[in-house]
C-alpha cells in the first residue's frame, strides 16, 4: 500500500507551478513519498493594484499561509522574496535549496542590450527597487529612458514588448530560467548594475512548526550558503523597516574567490569559501538619490550572525539617510 501523499500549496500561476513542481520532485526523492501539488489563488494573484499600493508586504503569501496552518496542505512553496521578514511562531522556514541566477534580465526588442536601447526607450517595471537603480544608472553614463510601471505574469509584460507598446521589460532572471524561457532575455543586468530584491532567485520551503519529521525531511533540500546569504539580506530589508515592495535592493554573495552568485549560485567547495559580502543600496525612484554600501566578514555559521551582517550594514545606511529614500515605511 503506497504512502499518502505530501500536500503542496502553491500559488497558481505558472512560474510559481513550475518552481514547486521542481520542489515537489525533489521531496518525492527525499521523503519516498508522492507529493501533489494543491493551487490557492492569493489576494496578489487577483489585485490588479500596483503592489506598492496594495502593501506588497505578505500578498503572496498569506492565503498560503493560511492554509498550512489549517491543515489543508503539508508546506508550501514560496518566491523567498515575497516573504515578509517576520517569521509566524506557528510556521517554520524548513528549507531554502540552492539558489537560481539572483539577477534581473532584460527582455527587449530587436534583441537590444540595456545600453544599445535608442533615446526616449520605455521600459516596463512593477519594481521601485529597479526603477530607482535603473533610473541612476541612465543619469550617471547619460542614458534616456523612462520606467513605465506594469504588473501581470510573463506572459503579459513580454507582450509588451513584443507588441511594441514598451521597448524592454526588465524580468527577475530565475523566473525565466525556472519556466524555460531564459533564451528571451535580451541581456543581463550585473549585480554590479542593478542589486537584486533581498532573497531575489531562492526559494523558501515552509511547514508547521509542530511537524518534527517533516521538517527534518525537507531539510535534505536545505543549503546552507544560500540560507546565510538570504539571511543576511532579509535582515538588512527588516533593519531598515522596509517592505518587500520598498525600493531597497541587497545580495549577500561570496567575493571574488568563488565568484559573485550570478549563474546559479555556483558555491565553491565550502571549505574554501572564507567571507561573505553583502551589498544593500535604497534610493528615489527617480533615481536622483542613492545610498549604497557593502560589507565584507566571514561566511555567517549561525542564524544569529547573519542576522547581524544585515543589520550592521542597514545602521550604516540609515547613518547616511537611507531611511528618508524610502518614501513610506511599509507598515
Amino acid at each position: 500500500m503506497s504512502e499518502k501523499a505530501l500536500r503542496l500549496g502553491t500559488r497558481r500561476s505558472k512560474l510559481a507551478m513550475a518552481q514547486s513542481g521542481q520542489v515537489a520532485e525533489a521531496v518525492s526523492q527525499v521523503t519516498g513519498r508522492p507529493v501533489e501539488l494543491v493551487e490557492i489563488t492569493t489576494y496578489g494573484d487577483v489585485s490588479r493594484e500596483a503592489l506598492a499600493q496594495i502593501g506588497g508586504t505578505g500578498v503572496f503569501v498569506t492565503a498560503l499561509r493560511d492554509a498550512l496552518v489549517r491543515g489543508e496542505v503539508d508546506f508550501a512553496v514560496h518566491s523567498l522574496k515575497d516573504l515578509p521578514t517576520t517569521q509566524p511562531a506557528e510556521l517554520v522556514l524548513a528549507a531554502v535549496p540552492v539558489r537560481e541566477d539572483p539577477r534581473d534580465a532584460i527582455v527587449a526588442r530587436d534583441a537590444l542590450k540595456f545600453t544599445d536601447l535608442p533615446r526616449g526607450a520605455r521600459i516596463g517595471t512593477g519594481s521601485p527597487r529597479r526603477m530607482a537603480q535603473l533610473n541612476a544608472y541612465a543619469r550617471a553614463h547619460g542614458l534616456d529612458i523612462e520606467c513605465v510601471a506594469i504588473r501581470g505574469n510573463v506572459d503579459t509584460r513580454i507582450g509588451y514588448v513584443r507588441n511594441g507598446e514598451l521597448d524592454a521589460v526588465v524580468l527577475a532572471a530565475a523566473g525565466l530560467n525556472r519556466i524555460g524561457r531564459s533564451d528571451e532575455a535580451t541581456d543581463y543586468l550585473s549585480v554590479d548594475t542593478v542589486l537584486p530584491a533581498p532573497g531575489q532567485g531562492a526559494l523558501a520551503i515552509e511547514c508547521t512548526a509542530d511537524d518534527a519529521d517533516l521538517i527534518a525531511a525537507l531539510g535534505e533540500l536545505d543549503d546552507p550558503l544560500t540560507r546565510a546569504a538570504v539571511t543576511a539580506e532579509r535582515s538588512l530589508l527588516a533593519a531598515l523597516e522596509a517592505g518587500c515592495s520598498a525600493p531597497v535592493g541587497a545580495l549577500a554573495d561570496l567575493p571574488p574567490l568563488s565568484g559573485p552568485l550570478e549563474r546559479g549560485n555556483p558555491h565553491a567547495d565550502e571549505q574554501t569559501v572564507k567571507e561573505m559580502r553583502l551589498r544593500g543600496v535604497v534610493g528615489t525612484t527617480d533615481g536622483t538619490s542613492l545610498v549604497q554600501l557593502s560589507t565584507t566578514g566571514p561566511v555567517p555559521q549561525t542564524h544569529d550572525q547573519a542576522v547581524a551582517l544585515g543589520r550592521d550594514l542597514a545602521a550604516r545606511m540609515l547613518a547616511q539617510g537611507a531611511a528618508g529614500l524610502m518614501g513610506e515605511r511599509a507598515q
